[in-house]
């Protein structure tokens, strides 16, 4: 994949922070690399990227996004392959549900050229951040928001775009405890459930809250009319694998089209396993833990790669999942994405962007 750019303005910092990251204890998203991309919008257009020093941004407190939520973000990741090459995993992939979202919220959409070119600028000037241990990553955070100043209900004329990167580590370090929600809703049909917006997730830290307080790590949503079917967990779209097939929920317009979903989905045949995309009951689910059918359960997503699930609390009781072994889909499935990214097995789905 190869996309021609203009050159970007850039301002390298003169302090660098990088003998200050522990590289061997990163976490998820406690270190912020030393540049980053901004580009403002105004008069109906987009004004040229500059890469600039990482630090705070001046900002008025009656910004439109600060009141009215006109805030929306992408995630995705960027890898050294075994030969020290710089790979973006999948960002046209990303690009497109960035759009779909800035579309919902009404945004301006982002050209190819401006995401893609801004990506790949920013993560070869801040190459030296990109972990190399196994499992680590360069975490990428595009986002945008409304920065008109005004009190006014109105949508905003005026926008800045930004992207972040930080190193991080796995996710999640073990499997995770999983209560099904049957009380608190994430999302209804027809809202904005599909869309990476900030308000998705300042309203969905309540219930995870008290749950966490219950011993559990994420929940399961349920749909809004009924709580009957399992819609997706908290950080991460859902997958499992039920009477020999794998199963995750159809999309709707309370589900966010994950892009590690879409790659899991999309290397399943290969790995000799049979896809279903549908409504998927609690009941069922419930019946295949009790009887032995359910054999997997897991998360998947870019910042959780993919995450087996330990355990699962259904009307208050809880079911123990059976462990993954290296002969689980889950696991094969997460080695052959990984090989991909690192360049072991072909990318014959050309989702690498090449930096270098």
């Amino acid at each position: 994949m190869a996309v021609m750019t203009a050159p970007i303005h850039i301002e390298r910092t003169k302090n660098s922070r990088l003998s200050s990251v522990d590289f061997s204890n990163l976490g998820f998203g406690a270190y912020i690399s030393d540049h980053m991309v901004v580009a403002d919008y105004k008069n109906g257009a987009w004004h040229e990227p500059r890469i600039i020093p990482y630090g705070e941004m001046m900002m008025s407190p009656a910004i439109l996004a600060l009141h009215y939520g006109q805030s929306v973000f992408e995630g995705m990741k960027a890898f050294k392959n075994k030969e020290g090459h710089i790979n973006i995993f999948r960002p046209q992939r990303h690009l497109q549900r960035f759009n779909k979202s800035l579309e919902r919220m009404c945004m301006p959409p982002l050209s190819e050229e401006l995401f893609i070119g801004s990506l790949a600028s920013l993560v070869e000037v801040d190459e030296a951040w990109i972990p190399t241990a196994e499992g680590s990553s360069l975490y990428i955070r595009p986002f945008m928001f409304a920065n008109e100043a005004r009190l006014g209900v109105k949508i905003s004329d005026q926008y800045s775009f930004v992207i972040l990167t930080s190193p991080v580590a796995p996710y999640f370090s073990k499997p995770v405890k999983v209560k099904v929600e049957e009380e608190f809703v994430r999302a209804a049909e027809g809202g904005t459930g599909f869309v990476k917006c900030a308000g998705n997730y300042g309203a969905a830290f309540y219930p995870t809250m008290l749950a966490q307080k219950q011993g559990f790590d994420q929940v399961f949503w349920t749909d809004a009319k009924e709580h009957k079917y399992i819609d997706e967990s908290g950080a991460m779209n859902v997958m499992f694998v039920l009477n020999g097939k794998l199963i995750t929920p159809k999309l709707t317009s309370t589900l966010l089209d994950g892009v590690t979903r879409d790659s899991i989905l999309t290397l399943s045949s290969s790995l000799g396993i049979e896809k279903e995309e549908r409504r998927v009951s609690i009941a069922e689910i419930e019946e295949g833990l009790k009887n032995g059918t359910l054999t997997e359960a897991f998360g998947v997503g870019t910042a959780a790669v993919v995450s087996p699930i330990a355990s699962i609390s259904i009307h208050g009781k809880n079911y123990e999942v059976p462990a993954a072994t290296a002969e689980s889909f889950q696991l094969r499935a997460k080695k052959k994405l990984n090989d991909i990214r690192m360049g072991i097995e072909a990318d014959v789905h050309n989702w690498n962007y090449h930096v270098k």
